[in-house]
C-alpha cells in the first residue's frame, strides 16, 4: 500500500496563482492539486484538485476514466453534454454535486459564467472490504 496523501492542516490556498492546464484539457480548464498519492497505471491511491473553467469555456469530447470521481461545483455554473463547438447540453448552477464510477462517458463540459469545482478522484476495489 502507498504512503497515502500528506497532513495538511489547513493550508491557504492560492486562488489566483498556481493553476496549470490538465493534460488533454483545452487551455480554458485550469487545475490546482491539493494533496494526491494517485498512481493511475497501477490503480491505487488518489488526488484531491480544485478545477476551474474559464467563462466560456468548453471541452468538445467526454471524459472516461479509471478512477472515481466526485465533483461539487462550488461556484458558477456547469454546462453538461454540449456538442463539439460548444452548444447544447444542460445547465447546472452551484451547489451542484456528481458521483461517477469508472469508465462512466461524462461530458463535454461547458461554463458561461465560469466556475470552480472541488474534485476527488480515487481508486477504491470494493473486493478489498
Amino acid at each position: 500500500m502507498g504512503k497515502g496523501k500528506p497532513h495538511i492542516e489547513f493550508l491557504s490556498i492560492d486562488m489566483e496563482d498556481g493553476w496549470e492546464t490538465p493534460p488533454g484539457y483545452p487551455d480554458t480548464f485550469k487545475q490546482k492539486i491539493l494533496a494526491q498519492d494517485i498512481d493511475e497505471p497501477n490503480r491505487t491511491g488518489s488526488r484531491s484538485r480544485l478545477l476551474k473553467i474559464a467563462p466560456g469555456g468548453y471541452s468538445t469530447e467526454p471524459f472516461v476514466h479509471e478512477h472515481w470521481e466526485e465533483v461539487y461545483l462550488l461556484n458558477g455554473d456547469l454546462i453538461v453534454g454540449n456538442d463539439a463547438n460548444g452548444e447544447g447540453g444542460e445547465k447546472f448552477h452551484a451547489p451542484t454535486y456528481a458521483c461517477r464510477p469508472p469508465g462512466v462517458h461524462h461530458g463535454p463540459f461547458k461554463t458561461d459564467e465560469g466556475c470552480v469545482m472541488f474534485e476527488m478522484h480515487y481508486f477504491y476495489d470494493a473486493g478489498e472490504e
